[in-house]
Formats: C-alpha cells, structure tokens, sequence
C-alpha cells in the first residue's frame, strides 16, 4: 500500500526526524492560507499522487507569490497528474503540499528497500539524487551505492560512515546523515515498510541534510497490524478494479489483454498467464481468489473482472484441494447468473471432485465451456477472445 508524500512525512515527523515545513491543501484557498501561516516569499506546491515523475510533469511548481500558490493549486487540484510512473491514464489530484522552500546546495538519493534475494534490508544511495535518478542508475550504475543490513544487528555506524564519505558529505552534514540513517532504519522496521524513498535528500548551503521528498509503501501483509496505516489507504489513486479486490479481499492486478483470468492460488495464476501467452493470447489480469475459494469469492471475481471492457473471454482455473470443484461449479454457475456475463467462460477444473463439477457445468443450460486440461482451457480462451 502506497502512501502520499505528506503522509510519509507525518510519519518521519512522528520518528523525531526533521522535513521541510508545510501544510496540506484541499483547495486553493486553504493552499494560500498554508502559504501565509508557514511565511516566506517563496513557497513550493506539490500534487499529491502515488507516483514518481511529478516534477517532470509540472506537480510540482516554486512560486514567490500567493497569487501564484492559488494559481498552481487551481490547476492541480481536481486534474489528473500523468507521469512516467503511471502513464496514459494518470492518478487525480485531491490535495497539494504547501511547503517552505529551502536554500539547496546538492541533492542526493537514498532509499531502503526489502532486497528479496538477501532476505534483508537493503540502504540504496547515490550521489547523483533528484528528478534523473533512473538514468544515473541506467547509465552509471557505478554511482549507486549499497548497504545490507543485518537483521538483528540493524544499520550499523561502519556503514553510516561509509555511505556519508562515499556521498562526500563533510561536517555537519555528515553528521546530520549518520543520525539520519539509523532513525530512517527504525521508521522502516516499526511501521512494515517495504521501501522508503527518499529523493531528493537535500544537503542546504549551511551544511544540514534533509528530506525534501519522501515516498513510503507499506507492506500490504502486515496491514492487519497497522491499522491506522491502513486507514490511509487512498482508492482514489489505484485502478478501479484494485480498489474493488481489496474490498472482496481477492488479489488482483490490472494488465493490458483481453482474456480474463480468475485462479485459486498464485503460483497457478503465473503458469495460467504464461500459457495464454504460449498459445497467443494476452491475460487481462492477475486474478487469484485463494486456495479456499467460495461462490461467493467467485462471483466476486466475475464483477471485477467484468469491470475491464477489453474482456473478451473468461477463463476460470480451479485446482480442488482444499474446497470441492463441485461446489466451486456451482458458484460459477450462481456467479454466472447473478452477474449476467455476456463473454464466453472457459472453466478448467481439477482435483477433488472434478468430475462431478463439469457434470453440473454441463447441465447447467449456461455457455460455459468445460476443458479437460489447462492447456486445453488457454486454447479455448484464446480462440474465444479472438
């Protein structure tokens, strides 16, 4: 799950850890009210989205006068931000973060972020920080810099001082990044954080290091655990469709094709997709319902994937071995009904009881296609959606 900036930094705030000030705005005139309650001549207004690219794309603005605060967040607000991150469609903007400007002297880049392949905490930096980081990491990967934290012992102070000469901070700036770093550690490991980006980290003309930007993404399976993190979940900025699975507690992922996919179990749902492309097709989505899946999940299913209008054809996998195939047939067969699908259904089932449910797909009256294999099932998908 996916936080805003202003967000983010509420929680860095509640670590004892410095930002820049600022205020979030619903409106242009609250956004000119943050403006005169933080001071100043100048002030930066920036969209609030759940992706990166926004200053390339003109979310975030400096401006030196109020006219021009209530301008930038007249034109921001209730528009939809495109970025590279979240191209063609873009996420609405519903709030601005007012926040003071601060006299920079380099930016740089630093992140952590859960490095599967060590099973640890991985401190990313890089001296080269601000809007062309995926460049520099393209071009001269040499310019990145990584740490592995160990998970008992956490970031240690040899690693701090090793990434704090490597950026060539010097003085109170280097001090400033060695405290920073552990305390960045803590907010990652107490809030189940699966990564904390922090760009650009700004070093000032008077020697301090900052945190001009912050984004944070919680690790979705530890929700149960951080329900007030949890309450900051903004559907506004995922697909619909997401929006909709969350809510029937389904795992899915929006893709480009036009053969709906609906699984019970992860690592089935991969080989599904992958045998659609096989045979020429092109999945619409991830879709997995879980290994204990109901009629009620099923026809749950149907609904969001029926809310994609590239769905040309349905198929449905099931794998019976924690709950029966024939009751799973007869919640496709509700689902089937109750939804009112108009695109063709291909169902493969297999294990307990499998045969008794392609009995009841047969006899149902409905146009679901019954296959005796996988392979057979992503065959009738393909011919179907095309």
């Amino acid at each position: 799950m996916n936080l805003h900036e202003y967000q983010a930094k509420q929680i860095l705030r509640a670590g004892n850890l410095s930002t820049p000030r600022g205020r979030v705005a619903h409106s242009a005139d609250e956004a000119v009210q943050a403006a005169i309650e933080l001071g100043g001549d100048a002030w930066v207004v920036k969209a609030q989205i759940h992706a990166g690219g926004r200053g390339k794309a003109g979310g975030v603005k400096v401006v030196k006068s109020l006219d021009d605060v209530r301008a930038i967040a007249d034109t921001l607000l209730g528009s939809k931000l495109v970025t590279q991150q979240n191209a063609p469609d873009g996420q609405p903007v519903n709030q601005v973060l007012v926040e003071e400007t601060l006299p920079i002297a380099r930016e740089l880049y630093l992140s952590l972020l859960v490095d599967r392949e060590t099973e640890r905490v991985a401190i990313v930096a890089s001296a080269a920080g601000g809007m062309d980081i995926e460049e520099v990491a393209h071009a001269t990967p040499e310019k990145v810099l990584t740490e592995t934290c160990d998970p008992l012992l956490g970031v240690m102070d040899f690693q701090c001082r090793a990434l704090a000469f490597a950026l060539e901070l010097t003085g109170e700036a280097f001090k400033d990044f060695c405290r920073l770093l552990p305390a960045l550690y803590r907010v990652f490991i107490a809030n189940d954080l699966s990564l904390l980006e922090i760009n650009p980290l700004v070093v000032t003309r008077d020697n301090r290091v900052l945190p001009l930007d912050c984004k944070m993404s919680v690790d979705d399976n530890a929700l149960y655990r951080r329900k007030a993190l949890a309450e900051l979940r903004d559907d506004s900025q995922i697909d619909a469709k997401e929006a909709a699975a969350h809510a029937a507690n389904v795992n899915y992922v929006a893709l480009t094709g036009n053969i709906g996919c609906m699984v019970n179990g992860a690592g089935l749902a991969m080989a599904t997709m992958d045998l659609i492309q096989l045979e020429g097709g092109a999945p619409a989505n991830f879709l997995d319902v879980g290994g204990g899946a109901t009629p009620e999940t099923v026809a749950a299913g149907f609904k969001i994937i029926l809310l994609d209008p590239n769905v040309k054809a349905v198929l449905i996998n099931i794998f019976g071995g924690i709950v029966r195939c024939d009751v799973i047939a007869e919640g496709i067969i509700q689902a089937v009904k109750e939804v009112g699908v108009k695109v063709p259904v291909v169902v493969r089932l297999e294990g307990t009881n499998a045969e008794l449910g392609r009995k009841l797909l047969a006899e149902s009256g409905l146009a679901i296609l019954a296959a005796e294999s996988l392979t057979q099932a992503a065959k009738l998908a393909v011919e179907e959606a095309a």
